[in-house]
């Protein structure tokens, strides 16, 4: 049983280890996202500024334009007016108008399905991930990201944003290169910092909503199965005392 136990300790510290690590190779810790989702409006902004900024490359094959209606509160004509610009059926799941042909030709490769992007990489990633591009003329698209170097994609929301470039640490002896060690912005874009940071935390949450939808049921249900179980005690507890009360 105990080495039954300590191989397990064990499988699960090297995981911390192998985690540790892949954060550091893509470019440091995370910021806390702090979304919440049982903030309706939240995730009504969040579905707004995706389908507006996002959803032109990335699709959502495991929505539905009708589940999100019945999940955000929303009614059909309103998806269909302002979250629908691909001319999808309101029962349709969310895809991209972008051809495959063309994807591949400006990014390389077609841009990745985002539905469980929030389950791949969690809230926190993708908040900091959205506030982490600066400006980089090395690269093809003339955009880099603090914490995944490298990525294929230019900044959606940088009019938000503004531009933003990166502060260089001196360069590392071992590899010849200079690491980013922090990100401001040199030319301010149309929201605040504050205002953007609601921004990257609506389409976070967005994002997390979409990864489990039933996450939104599940925590409203939540409630009642615990005064269930509180209630199933209690009963519990009388019928003990009922059994009980002659032998002593």
């Amino acid at each position: 049983m105990t080495k039954t136990f300590a191989s397990r300790l064990a499988v699960f510290a090297s995981g911390l280890l192998i985690s540790f690590s892949a954060f550091a190779a893509g470019g440091g810790a995370t910021l806390q996202a702090g979304n919440d989702l049982s903030d309706r409006a939240s995730l009504q902004r969040g579905a707004q500024l995706y389908m507006n900024y996002c959803a032109g490359c990335h699709s959502l094959k495991y929505m539905r334009y009708s589940r999100m209606a019945e999940d955000l509160g929303l009614t059909e004509d309103e998806v269909m007016k302002n979250l629908n610009f691909t001319g999808a059926k309101f029962g349709e799941q969310v895809q991209v108008s972008m051809p495959a042909a063309g994807g591949e030709k400006w990014f390389g490769k077609m841009p990745p399905d985002l539905s469980v992007i929030s389950r791949v990489r969690g809230s926190d990633w993708i908040y900091t991930y959205l506030k982490s591009f600066y400006l980089d003329e090395s690269r093809p698209l003339g955009w880099n990201n603090k914490l995944f170097p490298n990525a294929s994609m230019p900044n959606p929301l940088w009019e938000l944003q503004g531009l933003q470039h990166a502060e260089f640490g001196p360069v590392d002896p071992a590899t010849g290169e200079r690491h980013v060690e922090g990100l401001k912005v040199a030319q301010a874009g149309r929201q605040s910092a504050q205002e953007f940071d609601q921004t990257a935390r609506d389409i976070t949450n967005f994002l997390e909503y979409v990864g489990e939808p039933a996450a939104l049921k599940r925590q409203s249900v939540g409630v009642w199965v615990i005064l269930f179980l509180a209630a199933l005690t209690f009963l519990a507890y009388l019928l003990k005392q009922e059994y009980w009360k002659d032998v002593h």
